[in-house]
């Protein structure tokens, strides 16, 4: 199976601290919890992908479709390579979808998803169309503001959004990975304004306390390898 190019395009990047214990318990086993400052992050991500196309091919080929998704940060002990673990991806497409499932074994589900930008907001609104799975709705207004972050090496901009793998959990016990290759995130503060969010408790967890740490990115262009074993 070859990997994918895409380009992720107008992302909300909304990051919450919570205690490591909360995502701990829900990792695989091998995976740890990675931390900024003794905390480690939940964050959800809506945007869209555009031109997703197996390597290789012409973006002219590829198809687009909006997404949504609820991360943590993790490592493998011996594996210098800081990276992401999803618990959930919501995306507008069946056959993506699908395809998705097959190809990394990552946990996509079928969504309806609108999402319009007028005036520089962004509004974005999901609901989960899965068969057989509990309802997941979702509706965030989001925009930029300020000047673009010059984040730093050691800043949690840098720590939430420059991960270069992700890990999937794999039967018997298997981790499974994909290396990710982009520039470096061009970043912004943002503004939100949420009108419902069932992502946490559609995964299990209580909605974290306090307001997120929200950035906004115009989008880069990704190159994900197949997915392998450790």
């Amino acid at each position: 199976m070859l990997g994918v190019e895409m380009g992720w395009r107008r992302l909300l990047f909304a990051n919450w601290p919570v205690e490591p214990k909360i995502v701990e318990r829900g990792l695989p086993e091998g995976l740890e919890v990675d931390t900024y400052d003794g905390k480690a992050w939940l964050s959800v991500v809506p945007f869209t992908n555009v031109a997703v196309r197996p390597r290789r091919l012409p973006a002219a080929v590829g198809v687009s479709l909006p997404e949504l998704n609820l991360r943590t940060y993790v490592t493998v002990p011996g594996e210098d390579r800081p990276a992401v673990f999803f618990y959930s991806l919501d995306a507008d497409g069946l056959l993506s979808v699908l395809g998705a499932r097959l190809a990394f074994g990552l946990p996509y589900y079928n969504a309806t998803i609108e999402m319009a930008e007028r005036d520089g907001t962004v509004r974005f609104r999901s609901r989960r169309a899965h068969p057989g799975d509990q309802p997941l709705r979702f509706d965030v207004r989001y925009e930029p503001t300020g000047e673009r972050l010059d984040a730093g090496p050691d800043s949690l901009a840098t720590f939430l959004t420059e991960r270069y793998r992700f890990y999937v959990g794999g039967r018997g016990g298997k981790i499974g990975y994909a290396n990710v290759d982009h520039d470096v995130w061009s970043l912004r503060p943002a503004t939100f304004e949420f009108g419902v969010n069932e992502i946490f408790r559609a995964n299990n967890f209580a909605h974290p306390d306090g307001d997120p740490v929200c950035y906004y990115s115009p989008g880069v262009d990704i190159v994900s390898s197949r997915r392998k074993w450790l």
